[in-house]
């Protein structure tokens, strides 16, 4: 009898720490990687993303997580440098971490995404642009954004059909979103009939561009395509006022940051640029907009709600399919259609979305936007 009791008593006590050992794995948070730049010259855009990726994220643990899990997002730094995007992409591997948000420039993307195919991780980028991220066929990649062959696309017809300029000088920053912007668009320009007078490289973190505009002027250039981010624009812009050379200037999603402004001061205002819909003015997202605010967050930045609808896809297709499995997540988000804060959205074999969410804006010096197209 005293045997058949602790016989029983211990049956009791495997069971319960069975028990306590599968409700210890129930209860670990399902964790997120967000990489991209928290330090650096465009760590404002990184911002945008961790906003973004994390008030979802928030959102969602209050509504009771996703399959019984609590998400937890992990920040990661690359700096939106390319070395150091490898460096990030081999580490959130060794922490085993299988979903990212992320990365957010293309150059640190790209380098980023072939470690995370190779490794099996599934990766959504809310920023990325760069359509060779896509072109390799990868299974595991993502993006909740448009290409830079549609933004290029838009930004060519509206030059064509709104500014027709005489004498167009179109600029980059040497860097493969920038450069391949500014290229796209030249080539579509071309094929209009308008050509480019001049096709101009900067350097990332020059200071002075002088001689660039001495060029531009010589030129006679009356208009000016900027491919790249805002830092060398805004100063581009300054010392342009400065010397006398006064024409208009249009760039592309990665100029679109109140920092602009500070950098440009009045030589801002009246910039063109193709950017993400202002999802933000969506009266749908009000109620989000509003919970930003209120943590005194800016929902208006154009990678903030791409951001929130890669962890609304990617949490979804968990829910719908009970599995945080990378391959069967990446099978089931080009099976389906979603409803996110950006829309209702779909992806292609390549995991591209299938409709464009960029318009074209007029840019203000207090760091607003006029919508002037789609």
């Amino acid at each position: 009898m005293k045997q058949t009791f602790g016989s029983f008593g211990k049956t009791l006590l495997a069971a319960g720490s069975l028990l306590a050992a599968v409700s210890s794995v129930q209860a670990e948070s399902l964790k997120i990687g967000i990489a991209g730049p928290v330090t650096g010259p465009v760590a404002q855009y990184g911002d945008m993303q961790k906003i973004g990726a994390m008030m979802a994220i928030r959102q969602i643990n209050e509504a009771g997580g996703v399959n019984g899990q609590q998400l937890e997002g992990i920040l990661y730094d690359d700096a939106c440098d390319p070395k150091q995007a490898v460096a990030v992409a081999n580490r959130i591997v060794n922490d085993d971490i299988r979903h990212v948000i992320g990365h957010l420039c293309s150059s640190s993307t790209e380098p980023a995404s072939d470690i995370y195919e190779e490794e099996g991780v599934l990766m959504i980028t809310a920023a990325s642009t760069s359509p060779s991220i896509t072109e390799k066929g990868y299974e595991l990649i993502f993006r909740t954004i448009g290409l830079d062959s549609l933004q290029g696309s838009l930004a060519a017809a509206h030059i064509r059909e709104h500014v027709k300029p005489e004498r167009l000088a179109v600029i980059h920053d040497k860097q493969q979103y920038g450069e391949g912007l500014a290229t796209t668009v030249k080539d579509l320009l071309a094929a209009d009939g308008i050509e480019t007078e001049m096709f101009e490289g900067v350097t990332p973190g020059d200071k002075d561009f002088s001689a660039l505009i001495a060029k531009l002027k010589r030129n006679n250039i009356d208009f000016v395509y900027y491919g790249g981010y805002h830092p060398e624009l805004g100063l581009i812009l300054r010392q342009s006022r400065e010397k006398g050379f006064d024409v208009p200037f249009m760039g592309p999603e990665g100029v679109v940051n109140s920092d602009l402004a500070a950098i440009a001061g009045e030589a801002m205002e009246g910039v063109l640029a193709t950017a993400p819909k202002s999802f933000d003015q969506n009266p749908e997202n009000a109620a989000l907009t509003d919970a930003f605010k209120a943590r005194n967050e800016d929902p208006s930045g154009p990678f903030v709600f791409p951001a929130y609808a890669a962890i609304q896809v990617m949490t979804d297709a968990i829910r719908a399919t009970g599995e945080t499995d990378p391959y069967a997540l990446a099978k089931h988000l080009r099976a389906n259609r979603f409803d996110t804060t950006i829309g209702e959205i779909g992806f292609d074999a390549k995991g591209d979305l299938t409709e464009s969410t960029f318009m074209v804006y007029r840019l203000h010096a207090d760091g607003s936007k006029t919508a002037l197209s789609e």
